[in-house]
């Protein structure tokens, strides 16, 4: 079975291809070579006998511990989410009528567990989630689990690896800047529920060193390259396309090149400290920096030390990375050297100036920086909240109303213009609360219809007669195989920025720092979260056949090409939103016989523990309950007891079924 695409207009089914092709297991006998632990089982009178478990004890373990704080729902405000939500489905159903359709089906309790688990929690639900919505008889059930949802670690998980691909968080975005607390402070902010407009202020406007102020990591991410970092932040955060306009004036907007310059003159004068990519000033400026001069005296000292007079490049890395303090401090911009139209000669320095609208009154006085933050997160400036609105309704229906979600000009208008004014009408009302406008959106009638196929070929604004039908992102397969395998899967978490601190703060600001003082920070850093010694312990603790068995949010980032997230479309973290969704053949190979799907079938994994020991027939109920979330039909249930109870042992058997099962289109397809 490939992950092959449905056919162009045809609704997903209940079940696409999952008879056909387990019927074709059965009769062929094909799947039963090469499943783990297969060959190792030898037969017994009445049982087999199975080998010791080969996953890591971390992950087999029952949980233990705290996971994270995670902020409570506000359950008073039920009745007015379901007012909210009714007024979005009012304003979906009028486009309906105005293009003549009709909503699809709704769903069914099944259909709805799984997709609600995916869209918040980033996986699929458990064996005993499932069954305890199913039989839940409570007319609120929805609306409990949503809630739990949204405060629980998974929604935390789900929604940092989103931003993840937006933000393009990785631990290393130059090899002498260390970002893992940026990384954490992330995820803590969607942990604390923290206003949007209220972080990512925080973060076009921090000082400091990365893990004593994190939200430094997100001028970090673009350290050295100013005009870069000024489109990538009006992408982000305002939709805006305006990156053509480094160059010479937009070909397909009204920002002309001098715009362009005039914005970016406001965070003309951050800077990143010692090291990395910086423009010839702040080289210069540097040059009297006390950091600098600390840091260039103890490489000297090294070199002077060391017998062939090389220093090992990390500790050079390391001592950089110590003197990565970003600063601000205002400092004229110029136009480039060759600019070539008449409103303006080259060289000429350009004075502050925003796209649209006024700079707040507040902040007037403040530096360029502060003014530019301002006007970014400004509720006057509608276009912060429209954007993450459109944001956001494409994160849960599957589509923006505004496609690409950052390309928002005159010729690409909004599909449902009313919908979106009115989403940013609820983004200000809610005072930028992301997780209670996504509690909103997963509420309506919309949300909870059948999804439909959406071909962003045809020409045609997407009605959203139900959300666009969508494969698993990279992370949400992984997690959701994990909580097949892993009774734990949250044993390991990425470090915070205080333990991170702890190992690798080294003070060259005040005094002077002797050789060995900076060499043992340096030893205590590599000992504890240098990359190799990560690599060796999270091996060691977690890993089965080379995979780490951890959440995808805690892996580290990016990952190695040929790992399993990135086979199947994890970003790189380069680009914006560089994650993708698209079918290849190194998929088809890694679930076929994969080591993550491998996993899956150890002794000690999750669902091998439900199921083995059990009568077949219970088996087959649990199998499609814990990997489909639903129970099997008459004709799933024959075929699936028929390849048990033929194959050598029922073990062989059940792991038969549940890879044929992993293989479908019904499991890698979000219904």
């Amino acid at each position: 079975m490939t992950n092959r695409p449905l056919p162009p207009g045809r609704a997903p089914i209940a079940r696409p291809g999952v008879l056909p092709w387990l019927a074709a297991v059965v009769v062929g006998g094909t799947v039963a070579v090469g499943m783990a632990g297969a060959a190792e089982r030898k037969p017994a009178p009445r049982r087999p006998v199975v080998p010791p478990s080969r996953l890591p004890q971390a992950v087999t373990d029952a949980p233990g511990g705290t996971v994270l704080d995670v902020a409570p729902v506000d359950r008073s405000r039920r009745a007015a989410v379901a007012e909210a939500a009714a007024r979005i489905d009012e304003l979906v159903a009028a486009g309906w009528q105005a293009r003549g359709v009709e909503g699809s089906r709704p769903l069914d309790d099944a259909r709805y567990v799984r997709r609600i688990y995916l869209e918040l929690g980033g996986r699929i639900p458990t064996h005993d989630e499932t069954v305890a919505f199913l039989a839940d008889d409570d007319p609120a059930k929805r609306a409990r689990l949503v809630e739990g949802l949204l405060e629980s670690p998974d929604y935390v998980s789900h929604f940092y690896n989103y931003w993840a691909d937006i933000l393009r968080l990785t631990e290393r975005p130059q090899r002498a800047l260390f970002c893992e607390p940026y990384l954490d402070w992330v995820k803590r902010s969607i942990a604390a529920n923290r206003p949007f407009d209220q972080w990512v202020h925080e973060m076009l406007t921090a000082d400091g060193k990365a893990w004593e102020n994190p939200a430094v990591g997100y001028q970090l991410r673009d350290l050295g390259m100013p005009l870069p970092y000024v489109d990538n932040t009006v992408r982000v955060f305002l939709g805006t396309q305006i990156g053509c306009a480094q160059c010479h004036d937009h070909p397909f907007d009204s920002w002309t090149q001098h715009q362009f310059y005039e914005l970016a003159a406001f965070t003309a004068g951050t800077r990143g400290g010692f090291g990395g990519k910086l423009p010839k000033e702040q080289r210069q400026a540097l040059r009297t920096d006390a950091t600098a001069r600390a840091i260039r005296g103890l490489v000297v000292e090294a070199r002077r030390e060391a017998r062939d007079g090389k220093v090992d490049n990390g500790f050079i890395q390391f001592l950089q990375a110590n003197g990565a303090i970003v600063r601000h401090h205002d400092q004229p911009l110029r136009l480039p050297h060759d600019y070539k139209y008449d409103d303006a000669a080259p060289n000429d320095e350009v004075a502050p100036k925003v796209l649209w609208g006024e700079v707040p009154s507040a902040a007037e006085s403040a530096d360029g920086r502060e003014q530019f933050a301002a006007w970014v997160t400004a509720r006057d400036n509608r276009q912060f909240a429209r954007t993450i609105a459109n944001r956001l309704w494409k994160k849960v229906m599957g589509v923006g109303l505004v496609e690409p979600v950052d390309d928002f000009r005159a010729a690409n208008p909004p599909s449902h213009p009313e919908l979106l004014e009115h989403l940013t009408d609820l983004v200000l009302t809610l005072d930028f609360d992301l997780r209670e406008l996504v509690r909103v959106l997963v509420s309506t009638g919309t949300f909870a219809r059948r999804a439909v196929i959406h071909d962003p070929a045809a020409g045609t604004p997407f009605a959203f007669t139900g959300p666009a039908l969508k494969r698993m992102t990279a992370e949400q397969l992984w997690d959701s195989i994990l909580t097949l395998i892993a009774a734990d899967p949250w044993d390991y978490q990425r470090p915070t920025a205080e333990e991170f601190a702890a190992a690798v703060d080294l003070d060259l600001t005040r005094g002077k720092v002797s050789l060995e003082t900076a060499q043992g920070a340096y030893q205590r850093y590599l000992s504890s979260f240098g990359p190799r010694q990560t690599r060796l312990q999270l091996q060691k603790q977690y890993g089965y056949q080379g995979q780490v068995l951890a959440r995808a949010s805690e892996l580290p980032t990016p990952l190695p090409l040929g790992h399993f997230l990135r086979q199947f479309g994890q970003s790189d973290r380069e680009s914006i939103e560089g994650g993708r969704t698209v079918a290849t053949i190194p998929q088809i190979l890694a679930m076929f016989n994969g080591p993550i799907t491998h996993a899956m079938l150890e002794r000690g994994s999750v669902i091998h523990g439900e199921i083995v020991a059990g009568d077949p027939r219970e088996a087959v109920d649990v199998i499609f309950l814990s990997v489909l979330s639903r129970t099997p039909d008459a004709e799933d249930r024959r075929l699936a007891i028929a390849e048990i109870t033929s194959a050598d042992n029922p073990a062989t058997g059940v792991g038969n079924v549940i890879w044929a099962l992993l293989n479908t289109r019904e499991f890698l397809f979000i219904q």
